[in-house]
């Protein structure tokens, strides 16, 4: 089982955009930090479930030094004018550091990357590296109207099963 703090894959989106995804770095801060000044309303909302302006330090923390045992954190980045690019990440977090058989799953992509394959490409990777970890599903919490995201988990493969509550769906991703 490789360390999923080193991980480091090259692959290709929908589009043929080459790709990195690797594991988020304590200096990718000032990245997080653009990239989610970048998002639309409407991509916080469904990402955080509330309105939300800006990230505090404690989130910003959160997001970029994850222990990488109880969760595992990746980006997707790709080369461009400006360097390296953060267009997306993905990851999942145990639900009972105890008996670590379920993970809760999330994903934030850039704008202007959208509906090209990042969410089910970092679905793949976080998977594999959750599969090594002993994790037998993904459960994720995601906003009834969130159809894109919904479509990513039917596209996945994995027996899905999905249970509503008010506007929010609870999905679960077994892997057996």
């Amino acid at each position: 089982m490789a360390d999923p703090r080193d991980y480091l894959a090259h692959d290709v989106l929908n589009d043929g955009t080459e790709v990195t995804v690797r594991a988020i770095r304590r200096e990718d801060r000032t990245n997080v930090l653009e990239s989610f000044k970048g998002l639309d309303r409407e991509a916080v909302y469904r990402r955080f479930f509330s309105p939300k302006k800006e990230l505090s330090d404690a989130e910003l923390k959160q997001l970029t030094e994850v222990d990488f045992s109880h969760v595992v954190a990746l980006v997707v980045t790709t080369k461009t004018g400006k360097g390296e690019t953060l267009i997306g990440g993905g990851r999942y977090a145990l639900e009972d550091a105890e008996s670590p058989r379920s993970a809760e799953l999330a994903f934030l992509t850039a704008e202007d990357y959208r509906r090209r394959g990042i969410a089910g490409l970092l679905l793949k990777h976080l998977k594999r590296l959750a599969e090594d970890a002993g994790v037998a599903q993904f459960e994720a919490d995601v906003l009834a109207q969130n159809q894109p995201m919904i479509a990513v988990f039917k596209r996945s493969g994995l027996p899905m099963r999905q249970r509503r509550d008010g506007s929010v769906l609870h999905v679960t991703l077994s892997f057996d």
